[in-house]
């Protein structure tokens, strides 16, 4: 799939632009060319100013838990739900692939992936960074 021109991004919803990210494997956000706040979940206005100049980037996908918890369901195993902030300056949430509900930490550092759902739409997770 080809690279999203800035012009076809900005003519349509934000959040179809975001989940044509997730097709081809990259996370977007948004960036604020008036205050310069990175803008996530991506919406038409920055939410500090009220500027309608957002742009679109690419994050590198790295990041720290900043909050977990353990949902427990009936015939279910728990799964976690977490708040991770993105080294490019928001903070989103997910879950974190690959551990245990409990043995999610906060300040764990976690790397993004883009996972099939259960209509195999894309969906943005967490894994946990090696090292």
């Amino acid at each position: 799939m080809e690279e999203l021109s800035e012009e076809m991004a900005s003519a349509e919803a934000p959040a179809i632009t975001y989940r044509r990210h997730l097709e081809r494997g990259k996370l977007g956000y948004q960036r604020c060319a008036e205050c310069s706040a990175a803008v996530f979940y991506p919406r038409v206005l920055c939410p500090l100013c009220g500027s309608g100049a957002l742009e679109w980037r690419e994050s590198a996908g790295r990041g720290t838990v900043y909050a977990t918890t353990a949902l427990h369901s009936r015939n279910r195993d728990p799964r976690n739900v977490v708040l991770v902030d993105l080294d490019e300056g928001f903070r989103m949430m997910s879950r974190v692939e690959g551990l245990p509900a409990g043995e999610v930490e906060i300040g764990a550092r976690v790397r993004f992936e883009v996972r099939r759902g259960e209509e195999d739409e894309p969906v943005a997770v967490f894994v946990r960074e090696e090292g």
